[in-house]
């Protein structure tokens, strides 16, 4: 395993510096030494609150600078560019949600394409040593094929969400062909945990139950046939995507992308009743959702299941969180932000 570990000499330039990933990874990167210049929106898609709360650990940090700023706005990007010259560029800016990009689809073709465009023209013209972008399991679609991998063919996304995601990664391999732009595409499953995202499931469930209202479970109640997903834990996210930083595509094709996930795929009501059970324990009481059961959503897809082959190849990396361990943090870290106990 021949891989470089973190350069903290590096500038590095996180987008959605205020949101669930980029928060995380910021942080990671300022308790190592690295100068960080973070850039979000802070947009009302969720609780604004929690992303302040975020922004208000890392801005404690001497070597972090923020700048409110949309990357949908190219002048405000090529700015940030010429000013800071990072080296490392990880854009985790981006409207979220499968669902929401059938309400919403303008802010999705906004962000997540305009936004991804101008911050490979700012590459383009102020040179990197590495662009790490988001990407996501949605790519997969219906695919039936499990676990998925990252050479499946992945041309019919479900939602207007992933395909921009799949459009994303078009757009790089094309700026990285013809600009020389190392650049490397993580396509996550199901990231949660502590300060994570309230439009998750998990974190929705949570403040259901303390709202004193039922939980709309979107699987036909068919436990048989429930969905499955491969839900991957905050630290292990960061941590791949860590490992990777130093470590840009080489040779005759400069972009790569590489699945993400836990590579151990759970049924929702699994998940259901060990979160039941993290909150129980959380709470010293026990804790049962009130369930409601309606059918799957359009844009949902019936599983997903990362194959993380490669991303162990590349940087003898693999996820290792249990849901036992990782929602017993989101749990206790729940019931003390809130202070509901």
């Amino acid at each position: 395993m021949n891989y470089k570990t973190l350069d903290t000499s590096k500038i590095y330039l996180i987008t959605g510096a205020a949101g669930f990933i980029g928060y995380f990874l910021s942080r990671k990167l300022l308790e190592k030494g690295c100068r960080v210049i973070g850039i979000d929106n802070v947009n009302d898609y969720y609780d604004v609150n929690l992303k302040h709360t975020r922004l208000g650990y890392l801005e404690s940090y001497e070597k972090f600078t923020f700048i409110r700023g949309d990357i949908s706005d190219k002048d405000i990007v090529m700015k940030i560019f010429e000013e800071y010259k990072p080296n490392v560029v990880v854009n985790l800016a981006a409207q979220a949600g499968v669902r929401y990009s059938i309400e919403n689809p303008d802010v999705y073709i906004q962000s997540n394409i305009i936004g991804f465009y101008n911050i490979l023209e700012a590459c383009r013209y102020n040179p990197v040593d590495h662009l790490v972008y988001a990407s996501s399991s949605s790519v997969y679609g219906a695919n039936k094929k499990v676990p998925f991998e990252e050479t499946d063919f992945v041309d019919n996304p479900v939602s207007l969400y992933a395909s921009t995601k799949k459009s994303n990664e078009l757009m790089a391999h094309t700026y990285s062909h013809l600009y020389k732009i190392p650049a490397t595409g993580l396509r996550f499953f199901t990231v949660y945990g502590p300060m994570g995202r309230p439009d998750m499931a998990y974190f929705g469930f949570a403040n259901k139950y303390f709202a004193g209202e039922p939980i709309k479970i979107f699987n036909n109640g068919d436990f048989e046939n429930d969905l499955y997903r491969d839900f991957t834990y905050i630290d292990d996210i960061v941590e791949g995507i860590e490992r990777l930083l130093s470590n840009p595509p080489k040779g005759e094709v400069q972009h790569k992308v590489f699945n993400i996930g836990n590579n151990s795929p759970e049924k929702l009501m699994v998940f259901i009743e060990t979160l039941e059970k993290a909150l129980s324990k959380a709470l010293d009481k026990e804790v049962q959702f009130e369930k409601i059961f309606e059918p799957i959503k359009p844009g949902d897809v019936p599983a997903t299941y990362a194959s993380t082959d490669q991303l162990q190849k590349a940087v003898g990396f693999k996820p290792e969180t249990s849901i036992e361990k990782g929602l017993q943090k989101f749990a206790d870290w729940y019931v003390d932000y809130y202070k509901v106990k």
